[in-house]
């Protein structure tokens, strides 16, 4: 019984980790990283396509993305789409290929970036510390329920404090990495 909520909990813990990771993808840094344009979805006849489906995505200069499309009549379609994505990126094309050059970031635009990620952070946190509210709950209902004892509700909840200090250090170097990726010139 404990051993199942302590593994509920630590996969509700690992997957708010995940979600940071997910969305810190997404904040720019001063470097190109394909990872920017996962959200972009293109019109391919009709139907809204993510962009790496219908083309290639490469960074081949830390300040330049190039969108190669598998169709040359597609062009005009994701240039459109990186425009309503709203990246701060101003794609020119040569009929071949799509450039996208990375401005570098201005200082305040950094230390804008690094709250926006102490944001997503402190959301982070506060997914860890709901699993850990609901763990404590379930440990409370199996003692109350007779079905553990009162000392093994008290060891459970200390290891599931342990676990949550444990993700909560792993957010903190999540996002202590990213912020020095921000912060970097």
């Amino acid at each position: 019984m404990v051993d199942e909520v302590l593994n509920e909990t630590r996969f509700a813990m690992d997957k708010a980790v995940k979600s940071l990771k997910r969305d810190m993808t997404k904040v720019r840094t001063g470097r190109a990283s394909v990872s920017l344009l996962d959200d972009v979805r293109v019109e391919y006849y009709g139907v809204p396509t993510p962009l790496s489906q219908v083309a290639t995505l490469s960074a081949p200069e830390p300040r330049l993305i190039t969108v190669q499309p598998w169709e040359k009549n597609l062009i005009p379609e994701i240039e459109k789409a990186l425009f309503k994505a709203d990246l701060g990126l101003t794609p020119s094309s040569d009929g071949q290929l799509i450039r996208l050059p990375v401005p570098a970031l201005t200082e305040e635009r950094r230390r804008e970036m690094v709250k926006i990620i102490k944001r997503m952070a402190e959301e982070a946190k506060i997914s860890v510390r709901n699993a850990r509210r609901d763990a404590n709950d379930n440990l409370k209902m199996l003692e109350k329920e007779k079905e553990i004892t009162e000392d093994d509700l008290k060891r459970s909840e200390k290891d599931v404090q342990q676990l949550t200090d444990q993700f909560v250090e792993l957010i903190d170097s999540v996002v202590q990495k990213k912020e020095q990726e921000v912060m970097e010139v």
